[in-house]
């Protein structure tokens, strides 16, 4: 007796899941980050007896923009869908009859009454659909309770310390990877999973993560005050130093961050503008207007003192002009002396001249190797040369070899053709009869 309503529950169970559902999910507020999948069940429907935690093959999964849908068998990720519109689940292990081939459904049916019947009629299963928010989860506020450091850069006047800063503002993360998620964070959750469950640990772990994104802000070249304006740069120095833990372990970005604030203590802002003041002062004519601005400042107090006298304030304010320091004539002659001086051009390569070929001549125009007495390029004349052969093979044109000091030697004659300008190749030792115009070399051919 007890065998037969064992086979008529397993019966009856797989009977009432060979109906084909409906999942989908209504809304997900800024607040959750994902809730499980709700099968439609309307008064008009007739199926009141299904199984829970079961989807049969062929169901339909509605999956909305912003969200991204995966379904766990057994505990097991089997598939994902992050595209919006209508999803057909047509891989269960549930079958159905109406849909599929009807042959093949009735004998997974027959299979599937065969294990239900060994589990007491129960369905010894469990498959679930889950819904991630996959939009900008917004409205995240931080705020340094203590001091963050942050190094300051001002290579005009060579500034480069520490200083601490305070700062708050929102930031806004997006799920992009929801697998990591589940398997991390969420699990098998039964309803929904807000985001008050992790809020503190993201906030405790940016916070971390704000130092060393400062440093990156630094190198940058961007300053403490200029943060409000480079939201977008922090933001991304923020996922490069939370990318291994958020990114890789937790499936979630920062998109942005936003800064209402940034403050300096008053001391530290102090010395900064200090440091940055006194730096100007490097210009002449900037330190000489400061002397103006100081005695101007001085003499209208020295006038308005009726106690000691104006006549004893300027002359103390003599006294200490005498006594030394800078003069404003002489800053302003600095300054204007600097004005004038021209400013260093940059050299320019000169330009690489290549040795003429042998027996032959280089033109200006650039043509090499010319024998005659002409540019066989640009038609211009051979140019003199009073250049004189070492015995060391160098060509000189001073009274000594730069090479190895030897004189020019005298009393030998060099000659060059009087009519045409030819020079022989060597001069000491020239032909009979002058190869560019027939002259013969005599004496009045000597240089």
């Amino acid at each position: 007796m007890g065998l037969l309503k064992v086979g008529l529950s397993a019966a009856s169970s797989v009977l009432a899941d060979q109906w084909r559902e409906y999942f989908y999910c209504s809304a997900l507020d800024a607040d959750v980050l994902v809730k499980k999948g709700e099968q439609r069940q309307t008064s008009r429907g007739f199926n009141r007896k299904k199984s829970d935690n079961i989807i049969s093959n062929g169901s339909i999964i509605a999956v909305n923009e912003g969200q991204c849908m995966i379904i766990v068998e057994q505990g097991a990720i089997v598939d994902v869908c992050a595209e919006a519109g209508e999803f057909v689940y047509d891989t269960s292990t549930e079958p159905s009859i109406f849909y599929g081939s009807l042959k093949e459904s009735i004998k997974e049916s027959f299979k599937t009454f065969g294990k239900r019947f060994a589990f007491g009629g129960d369905t010894a299963k469990d498959q679930r659909v889950y819904f991630f928010n996959t939009k900008e989860i917004m409205g995240n506020k931080y705020g340094t309770a203590n001091p963050v450091p942050f190094r300051v850069v001002d290579t005009n006047v060579g500034l480069d310390i520490d200083i601490a800063i305070r700062c708050h503002g929102e930031y806004a993360y997006r799920l992009t990877d929801p697998i990591l998620f589940y398997k991390n964070i969420c699990g098998n959750v039964e309803g929904e999973y807000t985001r008050d469950k992790i809020d503190s640990q993201l906030k405790s772990e940016f916070l971390t993560a704000l130092q060393p994104a400062f440093a990156k802000i630094s190198d940058m070249g961007i300053r403490y005050s200029s943060l409000p304006g480079h939201a977008d740069d922090l933001a991304d120095a923020m996922n490069e130093v939370l990318s291994e833990k958020w990114s890789g372990r937790y499936g979630i970005e920062i998109s942005t961050v936003g800064v209402n604030s940034v403050k300096a203590p008053e001391e530290d802002e102090k010395m900064i503008k200090e440091l940055q003041r006194n730096a100007a002062f490097r210009n002449p004519n900037m330190a000489a207007a400061q002397l103006v601005g100081a005695q101007s400042a001085a003499m209208q107090a020295a006038a308005a003192n009726t106690n000691a006298g104006p006549m004893m304030a300027f002359a103390g304010m003599n006294m200490a002009a005498n006594a030394g320091g800078a003069n404003i004539g002489n800053l302003f002659a600095m300054g204007q002396q600097a004005a004038a001086q021209p400013q260093p051009q940059p050299q320019q390569a000169a330009p690489v001249q290549q040795a003429p070929a042998a027996g032959g001549w280089n033109c200006a125009c650039g043509a090499t190797g010319n024998t005659g007495k002409f540019c066989a390029e640009c038609g211009a004349k051979k140019p003199e040369s009073s250049f004189w052969t070492c015995s060391c093979g160098a060509q000189n044109k001073g009274k000594f070899c730069p090479e190895c000091g030897a004189k020019k030697p005298e009393g030998v004659p060099q000659y060059k053709c009087d009519k045409c300008g030819w020079e022989p190749e060597d001069p000491k030792n020239p032909p009979r009869f002058c190869p560019e115009c027939g002259d013969p070399f005599d004496s009045a051919d000597i240089k």
